[in-house]
């Protein structure tokens, strides 16, 4: 997003990857454009912002795969409805395209959602995209504009105002540089984070086989309301306390669907280093319980498991931005927003740059 912008402003661009074709966070994720759970504020009107460029760019690549399907969050208990009605009530809520339906409310404007439930908070803004296609696809819309050049499985090795090294030896000069080290944080970048109010973060997710019906909207469910800073109300305090195995991996039920009708499906989180290598099944029953309690019917079958790591920052700041060096921005720790507000942060760091 990064390199686009500077396109659009009229620059030239080098984008040098450590990998060949995108294996980090933005292929191991939901393909979420995640307004819901957004934090009241300068972070709501940043996913506000980043949702219309999704838009845009979906128009301009076909291949992202951008469906504006908005999103229900279920709620099982008397608790969670309340959260619920508490946010649907709130001064923001006709930003976020929010409204409280019933259970059968929910059922009609997502009929795949035959089991257990009591209501759905509904979110218009809501949309999805297809993760595993979005980078290449961006990729070619950046090299139909002309001025980009991309070198893929190009380590940079060392960074100075203006120019870089890669493991090959090749410098590269430029007038700004722009680091996106994602959760990277040993070798070359470790120089360029140090003191940082940033953490790492592990999840574990899922892929299924097709769902066999359209899921017209992607779902969350009673346990993101802990996770999710939009929930923040005084009714959230009255949550029964979360399930064992909810609150040992920290643990919330999304799922969106891909475009070939198999579901993503996720996740827990880890902060505590080291992580650990393998991936736990005790958090993987639950997540497939709970979504066939609110199909109906059982869930698809597994087809691949993964687990990955991005950064966070740990103080209010959307991400972490400094400049480092004359010339030199380091861009990191998002989160788990990262999908959802990229196109907005990469418009903020060039207007700091100026």
């Amino acid at each position: 997003m990064h390199a686009l912008e500077a396109l659009r402003l009229g620059h030239t661009v080098i984008h040098l990857d450590r990998d060949r074709e995108p294996r980090g966070a933005t292929v191991r994720n939901f393909g979420l454009v995640w307004v819901s759970g957004r934090a009241p504020g300068a972070e709501l009107d940043a996913a506000l912002r980043a949702r219309e460029r999704w838009e845009e760019l979906g128009r301009r690549a076909p291949g992202i795969g951008f469906r504006p399907d908005g999103s229900l969050t279920l709620a099982r208990l008397p608790e969670e409805v309340h959260v619920l009605e508490e946010v649907a009530n709130r001064a923001d809520a006709e930003r976020r395209g929010l409204r409280l339906l019933s259970a059968e409310q929910v059922r009609e404007r997502n009929p795949a959602l035959r089991g257990e439930l009591l209501a759905g908070l509904l979110c218009e803004r809501d949309a999805v995209v297809e993760p595993g296609r979005t980078l290449p696809a961006l990729r070619a819309l950046a090299d139909a504009t002309g001025g980009y050049r991309f070198l893929g499985a190009r380590t940079v090795t060392e960074v100075h105002a203006g120019h870089v090294v890669d493991h090959l030896g090749v410098r590269h000069e430029a007038d700004v540089i722009v680091v996106c080290p994602g959760a990277e944080t040993q070798g070359p970048m470790a120089q360029l984070l140090v003191d940082t109010p940033l953490r790492r973060v592990r999840l574990q997710m899922l892929q299924t086989e097709p769902l066999g019906e359209r899921l017209t909207t992607s779902i969350a469910d009673g346990d993101s309301l802990r996770y999710y800073p939009a929930f923040r109300v005084p009714s959230l305090g009255r949550l029964p306390a979360p399930e064992p195995v909810v609150a040992a991996h920290h643990v919330q039920l999304l799922v969106s669907q891909r475009a070939d009708g198999a579901l993503t499906v996720g996740d827990t989180h880890a902060y505590d280093e080291p992580f650990d290598f393998a991936l736990d099944e005790a958090p993987t029953r639950h997540l497939l319980e709970r979504l066939a309690s609110f199909l109906g019917r059982p869930a698809p079958a597994v087809t691949r498991r993964w687990s990955g790591v991005y950064s966070q920052a740990t103080d209010d700041a959307l991400c972490w931005r400094d400049q480092v060096q004359p010339g030199v921005w380091v861009v990191t720790g998002p989160g788990g927003r990262g999908m959802t507000l990229a196109p907005a942060l990469a418009e903020d760091t060039w207007e700091l740059i100026g």
